[in-house]
């Protein structure tokens, strides 16, 4: 479980194909502080676990379903990504729950850079369209952010200078594929309300 708080911009050192896997090595340096061999960390959003941890490099394994439907799929040597570790019970959660599992991956449609803020627009398929509201949180590549506007399908979100400067945002482009992670309590909240439905349903049919 993380909060979408990103605690350092590191950089991909190594990916290669292993066996069924694609094993991905990170180079990093605040991370490390605490982190040991199996522990959870979240890259660009997604939950991945530490397999290897040396010389400030750390290593994790991609399946084929985490090629798919992150952006793992086009990640490049020197690419830099967005880590944080898993949250500890009892510290403060400056974001929102995230649990490192990806709903979807979206092209960024813009990124209008003004002084040391930004504006950052960004397309949703119409299935996910109901777990997102204005002024309600969402993942992306695993930075908690504010959804600001939406317009049918498209999200907007304003970037304020911190964000910038502490996560990769500040490397993206347009045409950059993003990983995008929707509030899980929208999700659990829907759930209970068909699980309620389906039960006062069958309780008029009796």
């Amino acid at each position: 479980m993380f909060s979408g708080i990103i605690e350092e911009v590191g950089k991909i050192k190594k990916i290669s194909p292993a066996g069924s896997v694609w094993l991905c090595e990170v180079s990093a340096d605040k991370v490390f502080d605490g982190l040991k061999e199996g522990d959870s960390i979240s890259v660009n959003g997604v939950c991945l676990t530490v397999e290897r941890l040396k010389d400030k490099v750390f290593a994790v394994s991609l399946s084929r379903q985490t090629l798919k439907e992150t952006n793992f799929s086009e990640i490049k040597i020197g690419d830099c990504v967005n880590l944080e570790r898993a949250l500890k019970s009892g510290e403060r959660i400056g974001g929102h729950i995230l649990t490192g599992h990806i709903d979807f991956k979206t092209h960024l449609k813009y990124l209008h850079k003004e002084r040391d803020t930004a504006v950052m627009g960004l397309d949703m398929p119409d299935r996910f369209q109901r777990y997102v509201v204005c002024r309600g949180s969402i993942g992306v590549d695993g930075i908690s952010l504010t959804v600001a506007e939406l317009k049918g399908r498209e999200i907007r979100i304003f970037i304020v200078p911190y964000t910038i400067n502490h996560t990769n945002i500040r490397y993206r482009r347009p045409g950059d594929m993003l990983n995008i992670e929707v509030d899980i309590t929208a999700k659990h909240i829907e759930k209970i309300l068909q699980e309620r439905r389906i039960y006062e349903e069958g309780i008029q049919h009796n």
